[in-house]
Protein backbone atom coordinates (compact mmCIF):
# COMPACT_ATOMS: atom_id res chain seq x y z
CA UNK A 1 0.00 0.00 0.00
CA UNK A 2 1.49 3.52 -0.72
CA UNK A 3 1.69 5.44 2.71
CA UNK A 4 1.48 8.69 0.99
CA UNK A 5 -2.23 7.61 -0.24
CA UNK A 6 -2.76 6.29 3.50
CA UNK A 7 -1.70 8.80 4.76
CA UNK A 8 -3.82 11.30 2.19
CA UNK A 9 -7.16 9.58 2.52
CA UNK A 10 -7.36 9.47 6.19
CA UNK A 11 -6.44 12.74 6.49
CA UNK A 12 -9.48 13.70 3.32
CA UNK A 13 -12.32 12.27 6.27
CA UNK A 14 -12.75 15.26 8.68
CA UNK A 15 -12.77 13.22 11.76
CA UNK A 16 -13.13 15.95 15.25
CA UNK A 17 -13.65 14.90 18.41
CA UNK A 18 -16.77 12.74 19.02
CA UNK A 19 -17.39 12.63 15.40
CA UNK A 20 -14.60 9.81 14.34
CA UNK A 21 -16.84 7.17 12.72
CA UNK A 22 -16.04 7.52 9.28
CA UNK A 23 -12.77 7.87 9.45
CA UNK A 24 -12.74 4.59 12.00
CA UNK A 25 -14.64 2.71 9.03
CA UNK A 26 -12.19 3.74 6.50
CA UNK A 27 -9.11 2.63 8.50
CA UNK A 28 -10.50 -0.59 9.40
CA UNK A 29 -11.06 -1.17 5.45
CA UNK A 30 -7.35 -0.28 4.79
CA UNK A 31 -5.92 -2.64 8.05
CA UNK A 32 -7.98 -5.27 6.72
CA UNK A 33 -6.51 -4.54 3.38
CA UNK A 34 -3.06 -5.04 5.02
CA UNK A 35 -4.10 -8.65 6.46
CA UNK A 36 -4.75 -6.93 10.09
CA UNK A 37 -7.63 -8.29 11.88
CA UNK A 38 -9.67 -5.22 13.43
CA UNK A 39 -12.80 -4.11 15.50
CA UNK A 40 -14.04 -1.31 17.48
CA UNK A 41 -14.39 -1.82 21.42
CA UNK A 42 -17.70 -0.10 22.87
CA UNK A 43 -16.36 3.91 22.75
CA UNK A 44 -15.51 3.56 19.48
CA UNK A 45 -11.70 3.15 19.56
CA UNK A 46 -10.33 0.79 16.27
CA UNK A 47 -8.12 -1.62 17.39
CA UNK A 48 -5.60 -3.83 14.68
CA UNK A 49 -3.63 -6.87 15.65
CA UNK A 50 -1.42 -8.92 13.97
CA UNK A 51 1.43 -11.18 15.20
CA UNK A 52 0.73 -14.49 17.26
CA UNK A 53 -2.23 -14.11 19.02
CA UNK A 54 -0.88 -17.10 21.54
CA UNK A 55 1.84 -14.58 22.42
CA UNK A 56 2.78 -13.83 26.07
CA UNK A 57 4.47 -10.54 25.17
CA UNK A 58 1.64 -6.97 23.97
CA UNK A 59 3.13 -4.71 22.18
CA UNK A 60 0.31 -1.74 22.36
CA UNK A 61 0.60 1.17 18.99
CA UNK A 62 -1.49 3.58 20.31
CA UNK A 63 -2.53 6.66 18.41
CA UNK A 64 -5.35 8.84 18.06
CA UNK A 65 -8.04 9.26 14.84
CA UNK A 66 -9.94 12.42 15.94
CA UNK A 67 -8.50 16.52 15.46
CA UNK A 68 -9.30 19.45 16.55
CA UNK A 69 -11.66 21.38 14.29
CA UNK A 70 -10.93 23.33 11.35
CA UNK A 71 -10.08 21.77 7.46
CA UNK A 72 -6.86 22.34 5.98
CA UNK A 73 -7.06 22.16 2.32
CA UNK A 74 -4.79 18.49 0.88
CA UNK A 75 -1.93 19.66 -1.10
CA UNK A 76 1.43 18.36 -1.79
CA UNK A 77 4.31 21.19 -1.85
CA UNK A 78 7.56 19.39 -2.80
CA UNK A 79 8.34 17.56 0.40
CA UNK A 80 5.24 18.58 2.43
CA UNK A 81 2.28 17.20 3.02
CA UNK A 82 -0.69 19.47 4.32
CA UNK A 83 -3.74 18.41 5.74
CA UNK A 84 -5.35 18.46 8.99
CA UNK A 85 -4.35 15.84 11.32
CA UNK A 86 -1.02 15.83 9.12
CA UNK A 87 1.05 15.65 12.18
CA UNK A 88 -1.41 15.60 15.15
CA UNK A 89 -1.67 12.67 14.66
CA UNK A 90 -2.76 10.47 11.57
CA UNK A 91 0.78 10.88 10.34
CA UNK A 92 1.99 9.19 13.35
CA UNK A 93 -0.65 6.45 13.40
CA UNK A 94 -0.75 5.57 9.71
CA UNK A 95 3.44 5.00 10.67
CA UNK A 96 2.16 2.41 12.85
CA UNK A 97 -0.35 0.81 10.58
CA UNK A 98 2.42 0.15 7.92
CA UNK A 99 5.08 -0.42 10.40
CA UNK A 100 3.00 -3.08 11.66
CA UNK A 101 2.13 -4.57 8.82
CA UNK A 102 5.30 -4.54 7.13
CA UNK A 103 6.52 -6.52 10.18
CA UNK A 104 3.78 -8.46 10.94
CA UNK A 105 4.84 -12.04 8.96
CA UNK A 106 8.19 -12.06 11.56
CA UNK A 107 6.19 -11.15 14.53
CA UNK A 108 6.41 -15.01 15.76
CA UNK A 109 6.73 -13.90 19.53
CA UNK A 110 4.90 -10.92 19.93
CA UNK A 111 1.10 -9.90 19.07
CA UNK A 112 1.02 -6.38 17.90
CA UNK A 113 -2.06 -4.33 18.59
CA UNK A 114 -2.57 -0.74 16.49
CA UNK A 115 -5.73 1.33 18.60
CA UNK A 116 -6.80 4.51 17.09
CA UNK A 117 -8.25 6.02 19.92
CA UNK A 118 -11.07 8.73 20.21
CA UNK A 119 -11.63 12.19 21.59
CA UNK A 120 -8.02 12.50 22.34
CA UNK A 121 -8.10 16.19 21.54
CA UNK A 122 -11.19 16.26 23.90
CA UNK A 123 -11.34 14.81 27.45
CA UNK A 124 -9.06 11.31 25.90
CA UNK A 125 -12.62 9.22 26.34
CA UNK A 126 -10.97 6.69 24.60
CA UNK A 127 -7.78 6.07 26.46
CA UNK A 128 -9.82 6.23 29.74
CA UNK A 129 -11.42 3.56 28.09
CA UNK A 130 -8.66 1.76 27.34
CA UNK A 131 -6.71 1.97 30.94
CA UNK A 132 -9.64 0.04 32.33
CA UNK A 133 -10.13 -2.41 29.98
CA UNK A 134 -6.68 -3.31 28.47
CA UNK A 135 -4.78 -5.49 30.48
CA UNK A 136 -0.46 -3.54 31.04
CA UNK A 137 1.12 -4.54 27.66
CA UNK A 138 4.54 -5.47 27.73
CA UNK A 139 5.42 -1.93 26.13
CA UNK A 140 3.71 1.00 24.59
CA UNK A 141 4.22 3.97 21.70
CA UNK A 142 2.03 6.77 22.03
CA UNK A 143 1.58 8.15 18.24
CA UNK A 144 2.17 11.75 18.78
CA UNK A 145 4.67 13.80 16.83
CA UNK A 146 8.36 13.54 18.18
CA UNK A 147 10.35 14.64 15.06
CA UNK A 148 11.84 10.80 13.53
CA UNK A 149 14.75 11.56 15.31
CA UNK A 150 13.00 12.52 18.92
CA UNK A 151 11.63 10.34 21.67
CA UNK A 152 9.07 11.81 23.81
CA UNK A 153 9.20 10.17 27.59
CA UNK A 154 6.64 12.79 29.18
CA UNK A 155 4.02 15.46 28.99
CA UNK A 156 2.71 18.06 31.56
CA UNK A 157 -0.92 17.65 32.96
CA UNK A 158 -3.54 19.57 32.42
CA UNK A 159 -6.44 21.15 34.33
CA UNK A 160 -9.10 22.48 32.35
CA UNK A 161 -12.54 24.70 33.97
CA UNK A 162 -15.50 26.70 32.98
CA UNK A 163 -15.97 29.57 35.27
CA UNK A 164 -19.58 30.98 35.37
CA UNK A 165 -20.92 34.32 37.35
CA UNK A 166 -24.08 35.73 37.30
CA UNK A 167 -25.69 38.31 39.22
CA UNK A 168 -28.29 40.98 39.40
CA UNK A 169 -27.29 44.02 37.78
CA UNK A 170 -25.91 47.13 38.98
CA UNK A 171 -24.82 50.54 38.18
CA UNK A 172 -21.31 50.93 36.73
CA UNK A 173 -20.29 53.90 39.70
CA UNK A 174 -21.77 51.24 42.26
CA UNK A 175 -19.59 49.89 45.36
CA UNK A 176 -19.68 46.07 44.56
CA UNK A 177 -17.43 44.65 41.94
CA UNK A 178 -19.03 43.12 38.82
CA UNK A 179 -18.83 39.87 37.46
CA UNK A 180 -16.29 41.17 34.64
CA UNK A 181 -14.25 42.49 37.94
CA UNK A 182 -14.69 38.94 39.98
CA UNK A 183 -13.27 36.66 36.87
CA UNK A 184 -10.40 38.94 36.46
CA UNK A 185 -9.63 39.09 40.41
CA UNK A 186 -10.01 35.24 39.84
CA UNK A 187 -7.73 35.25 36.81
CA UNK A 188 -5.14 37.66 38.54
CA UNK A 189 -5.01 35.57 41.62
CA UNK A 190 -4.01 32.66 39.44
CA UNK A 191 -1.06 34.43 37.70
CA UNK A 192 -0.01 35.65 40.74
CA UNK A 193 -0.04 31.82 42.33
CA UNK A 194 1.76 30.71 39.37
CA UNK A 195 4.36 33.51 39.60
CA UNK A 196 5.26 32.29 43.18
CA UNK A 197 4.82 28.89 42.33
CA UNK A 198 7.49 29.20 39.23
CA UNK A 199 10.06 31.22 41.26
CA UNK A 200 13.37 29.91 41.00
CA UNK A 201 11.91 26.45 38.90
CA UNK A 202 14.41 26.41 35.45
CA UNK A 203 12.46 24.81 32.22
CA UNK A 204 9.46 25.12 30.94
CA UNK A 205 8.33 20.93 31.87
CA UNK A 206 8.45 22.38 35.91
CA UNK A 207 5.98 25.47 35.86
CA UNK A 208 2.48 26.20 36.22
CA UNK A 209 1.02 27.58 33.42
CA UNK A 210 -1.79 29.17 33.18
CA UNK A 211 -3.80 29.90 29.69
CA UNK A 212 -7.36 31.94 29.39
CA UNK A 213 -9.14 30.27 26.40
CA UNK A 214 -12.45 32.79 26.41
CA UNK A 215 -13.78 35.11 28.16
CA UNK A 216 -16.90 37.04 27.60
CA UNK A 217 -20.17 39.06 29.69
CA UNK A 218 -23.56 38.77 29.02
CA UNK A 219 -26.49 41.01 30.09
CA UNK A 220 -30.11 41.11 29.62
CA UNK A 221 -30.75 44.32 31.12
CA UNK A 222 -31.64 42.68 34.62
CA UNK A 223 -29.06 40.40 35.35
CA UNK A 224 -24.96 40.31 34.03
CA UNK A 225 -22.85 37.85 33.94
CA UNK A 226 -19.41 36.62 32.94
CA UNK A 227 -18.20 33.33 31.30
CA UNK A 228 -14.50 32.37 31.42
CA UNK A 229 -12.08 29.07 30.03
CA UNK A 230 -9.23 28.74 31.72
CA UNK A 231 -6.63 25.73 30.62
CA UNK A 232 -3.80 24.75 33.62
CA UNK A 233 -0.70 23.38 32.57
CA UNK A 234 0.50 21.31 35.64
CA UNK A 235 4.27 20.55 36.21
CA UNK A 236 5.48 17.04 38.19
CA UNK A 237 4.15 17.07 41.48
CA UNK A 238 1.75 19.57 41.65
CA UNK A 239 -1.84 17.16 41.73
CA UNK A 240 -4.90 18.97 40.14
CA UNK A 241 -6.58 18.00 43.47
CA UNK A 242 -4.80 21.10 44.79
CA UNK A 243 -5.57 23.42 42.42
CA UNK A 244 -8.91 22.46 42.47
CA UNK A 245 -9.39 23.08 46.27
CA UNK A 246 -7.38 26.58 45.89
CA UNK A 247 -9.79 27.80 42.76
CA UNK A 248 -13.03 26.94 44.84
CA UNK A 249 -12.10 28.89 47.89
CA UNK A 250 -11.04 32.29 45.29
CA UNK A 251 -14.11 31.96 43.14
CA UNK A 252 -16.48 34.36 44.94
CA UNK A 253 -19.70 31.71 44.90
CA UNK A 254 -19.33 31.74 41.18
CA UNK A 255 -20.06 28.19 39.48
CA UNK A 256 -16.71 26.03 38.33
CA UNK A 257 -16.89 22.76 36.21
CA UNK A 258 -13.55 21.48 36.04
CA UNK A 259 -13.88 19.12 32.74
CA UNK A 260 -10.42 17.51 32.44
CA UNK A 261 -8.02 16.54 34.45
CA UNK A 262 -4.67 14.62 33.83
CA UNK A 263 -1.54 14.60 36.05
CA UNK A 264 2.24 14.99 34.43
CA UNK A 265 3.76 11.81 33.51
CA UNK A 266 7.18 10.78 32.86
CA UNK A 267 8.14 7.43 32.07
CA UNK A 268 11.53 5.62 32.50
CA UNK A 269 14.50 6.59 30.43
CA UNK A 270 16.74 3.15 30.37
CA UNK A 271 14.34 0.40 29.55
CA UNK A 272 14.33 -2.39 26.62
CA UNK A 273 11.42 -0.19 24.71
CA UNK A 274 13.74 3.21 24.90
CA UNK A 275 17.26 1.33 24.11
CA UNK A 276 15.64 -0.73 20.99
CA UNK A 277 14.38 2.82 19.44
CA UNK A 278 17.51 4.82 19.96
CA UNK A 279 19.50 2.00 18.39
CA UNK A 280 16.88 1.68 15.48
CA UNK A 281 17.10 5.62 14.97
CA UNK A 282 20.84 5.52 14.59
CA UNK A 283 20.42 2.55 12.34
CA UNK A 284 18.86 4.97 10.02
CA UNK A 285 21.57 7.48 10.12
CA UNK A 286 19.55 9.22 12.92
CA UNK A 287 20.93 11.78 16.10
CA UNK A 288 18.62 10.29 18.72
CA UNK A 289 17.13 12.99 21.21
CA UNK A 290 14.91 12.79 24.67
CA UNK A 291 11.49 15.09 24.52
CA UNK A 292 9.91 16.30 27.35
CA UNK A 293 6.33 17.95 26.37
CA UNK A 294 4.60 21.17 27.89
CA UNK A 295 1.88 19.80 26.29
CA UNK A 296 -0.58 16.63 27.35
CA UNK A 297 -1.70 13.43 25.38
CA UNK A 298 -3.13 10.54 26.14
CA UNK A 299 0.63 9.37 27.66
CA UNK A 300 -0.65 10.72 31.12
CA UNK A 301 -4.20 8.63 30.71
CA UNK A 302 -2.81 5.15 30.16
CA UNK A 303 1.20 5.29 31.53
CA UNK A 304 0.28 5.16 34.96
CA UNK A 305 -2.23 2.44 34.96
CA UNK A 306 -0.58 0.18 32.58
CA UNK A 307 3.19 0.88 34.44
CA UNK A 308 5.08 -0.32 31.43
CA UNK A 309 7.69 0.78 29.35
CA UNK A 310 6.51 3.82 27.32
CA UNK A 311 7.25 6.79 24.74
CA UNK A 312 5.76 8.81 22.50
CA UNK A 313 6.67 9.34 18.83
CA UNK A 314 6.06 9.77 15.75
CA UNK A 315 6.80 11.99 12.00
CA UNK A 316 6.44 15.84 12.57
CA UNK A 317 6.89 19.24 14.15
CA UNK A 318 4.78 19.39 16.91
CA UNK A 319 4.84 23.16 16.63
CA UNK A 320 2.25 23.02 13.85
CA UNK A 321 -0.47 21.06 15.94
CA UNK A 322 -3.49 22.87 15.58
CA UNK A 323 -2.27 25.38 13.47
CA UNK A 324 -3.57 26.45 9.68
CA UNK A 325 0.40 25.25 8.54
CA UNK A 326 -0.41 21.57 9.71
CA UNK A 327 2.32 19.87 7.27
CA UNK A 328 4.39 16.62 7.41
CA UNK A 329 8.24 16.19 5.74
CA UNK A 330 7.09 13.01 3.68
CA UNK A 331 10.35 11.93 3.86
CA UNK A 332 10.44 12.31 7.66
CA UNK A 333 7.22 9.96 7.58
CA UNK A 334 8.97 7.71 5.73
CA UNK A 335 11.78 7.54 8.28
CA UNK A 336 9.57 7.21 10.93
CA UNK A 337 8.02 3.94 9.18
CA UNK A 338 11.29 2.14 8.88
CA UNK A 339 12.66 3.33 12.43
CA UNK A 340 9.61 2.06 13.79
CA UNK A 341 9.61 -1.44 12.35
CA UNK A 342 13.27 -1.58 13.16
CA UNK A 343 12.36 -0.73 16.81
CA UNK A 344 9.71 -3.53 16.84
CA UNK A 345 11.81 -6.08 14.89
CA UNK A 346 14.51 -6.03 17.50
CA UNK A 347 11.66 -5.78 20.74
CA UNK A 348 10.11 -9.19 18.61
CA UNK A 349 13.42 -10.90 18.73
CA UNK A 350 14.68 -9.75 22.43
Amino acid sequence: MDPVALLIELLAIPSSSGEEDAVAHHLIQRMGALGVRTHRDSVGNVHGVVGNPAAERTIVLMGHIDTVPGQIPIRQEGNRLYGRGAVDAKGPLAAFVLAAARLAPRLDNTKLVVIGAVEEEAHSLGAHHLAQTVPPPYCTIIGEPSDWQGVTLGYKGMLSFDYRLEQPGSHGAGEHPGPAEQAVALWNHLMTYSTEYNDGRSGHFDTLDPALSSLHTFSDGLNEGVEMSIALRLPPGLPASDLEESLRSQCNGAELQFHFSAASFQAEKNTPLVRAMLRSIRAEGGHPKFKLKTGTADMNIVGPVWDCPIVAYGPGDSSLDHTPEEHVEIEEYFRAIDVLTGTLETLNGS
